[in-house]
């Protein structure tokens, strides 16, 4: 474990991503935020007690302990925008995703520099070293990047967001069977769902996704809605209302990882 990410090893071929948990502040991350800034309000809230119900898959966890606002472990480090001509929020966020300014001073890019350097690439080392890991035991592996996001937010979609949102980079970051799979299993749940709509997948999802090479990546984006007392502070987590959801992600997930076998082992 360090400052900035926590890696635990599983023995299956699934690995669970989670990039935005964190709301960890460096001191002098913290000095340059404003009040707004410092409430880390765009965190994906209680990943690890989420997917507690994971654990007989025997997945190894990548998690991030610091905030997004720190820097975004799921954009482009290059800076380029994932999703071109919509509203989004860059590799360090200059905005809450409602649009409020997080900082006194926005960080310049020498100072996105050493945060890249300090701070995005641990994350990764530990994810690409994971996904070889596992790779070298398993022959694949399945990635699922875990994420949450208020279900109304209208600078970046309309209305009200389905409780499930399945990204596959429209069905290029794994293969076409796993991702009909998930997509079944989804769509059999009593939830709201989409396959590739608002949240085609990121960063993580569109790097990593090399269904060629065995790596099969798979975003979930989800409704806080679904799993939270409130969308605000102080985020409670309602185990009541996050059992449904828990149970509908354990199936597709388990549909996904069956599908995985399959086609992997049809290329054997």
């Amino acid at each position: 474990m360090t400052d900035t990410v926590t890696l635990t090893r599983g023995a299956s071929p699934l690995i669970l991503s989670m990039p935005h948990p964190g709301t960890g502040l460096p001191p002098e991350v913290a000095a340059q935020l404003n009040a707004r800034g410092k409430l880390v309000e765009d965190t994906d809230w209680h990943m690890r007690r989420l997917y507690g119900f994971a654990a007989p898959f025997a997945p190894s966890i990548v998690e991030a302990q610091l905030s997004r606002f720190v820097i975004d472990l799921n954009r482009d480090p290059a800076g380029v925008s994932l999703y071109p001509g919509q509203a989004t929020t860059e590799l360090v966020p200059t905005t809450t995703f409602d649009g409020a300014p997080i900082w006194q001073a926005a960080p310049d890019a020498d100072e996105i520099e050493r945060r890249k350097a300090a701070y995005f690439q641990p994350y990764h080392t530990a994810l690409a070293n994971e996904i070889a890991r596992v790779k070298a035991e398993h022959g694949y592996c399945v990635l699922w990047d875990c994420h949450s996001i208020k279900s109304v937010i209208p600078r970046l979609f309309e209305g009200t967001l389905p409780t499930l949102n399945l990204g596959t980079n429209s069905g290029q970051s794994c293969a076409g069977s796993i991702e009909a799979a998930a997509v079944t299993a989804m769509a059999g749940q009593p939830l709201t769902c989409i396959a590739n709509g608002r949240f085609k997948g990121g960063w993580i999802t569109r790097h990593y996704g090399r269904p060629s090479e065995g790596v099969h990546a798979l975003q979930m984006e989800i409704a806080l809605s679904a799993y939270l007392a409130e969308e605000t502070a102080p985020w409670t987590f309602d185990a009541p209302k996050a059992a449904a959801l828990q149970t509908a992600l354990s199936a597709i997930i388990a549909a996904a990882l069956d599908a995985a076998e399959t086609f992997e082992r049809s290329r054997s």
